[in-house]
């Protein structure tokens, strides 16, 4: 099978397949006059590397599916130890898409003048964050929790 006939079945350009190759994750295919010729398990191999990268896996954890488990290790425990770490990865990246969408939904209220006073606010606000949030905090939608110590270090220096 021609490289532009692997690429066709999988909707790719040529150059991931060729990429797909110099990194490893298909073999080296066997040439003949000179064009690069595929048997019928690169498409096995890169339907396997089709469904881990619509699951969000990178480049790398694909490789480490294909190589980073012992020799004999059965697809079941590979895909079970790999989806585990994106699982907990995708639950981190939610918390805070979930605390973005907070933290936007209070700025839309926000009701300063200026920025230099919002930003004035959110300082002072980093200094409340451990008591419950002021009216007046309340009001301008800054009950932002912003813990930086670089803010605290800017205020002390004044």
């Amino acid at each position: 099978m021609a490289i532009s006939d692997v690429a066709r079945v999988f909707g790719l350009r040529t150059s991931a397949i060729r990429y797909y190759e110099q990194i490893g994750i298909i073999p080296r295919a066997m040439r003949k006059n000179g064009q690069r010729r595929y048997d019928n398990s690169v498409l096995f191999r890169l339907a396997v590397v089709q469904r881990a990268r619509e699951t969000g896996f990178t480049l790398e954890e694909i490789r480490e599916l294909f190589f980073g488990f012992p020799p004999g290790t059965r697809p079941p425990k590979r895909w079970q130890q790999l989806s585990q770490r994106k699982i907990a990865e995708l639950r981190n990246r939610m918390k805070r898409l979930k605390t973005m969408e907070t933290l936007l939904k209070r700025v839309e209220k926000c009701r300063c003048d200026a920025l230099d006073e919002c930003g004035e606010r959110i300082l002072r606000q980093s200094d409340q964050e451990s008591q419950p949030p002021s009216n007046e905090a309340s009001a301008y939608g800054l009950n932002f929790g912003v813990t930086s110590r670089r803010a605290k270090e800017v205020r002390r220096k004044k």
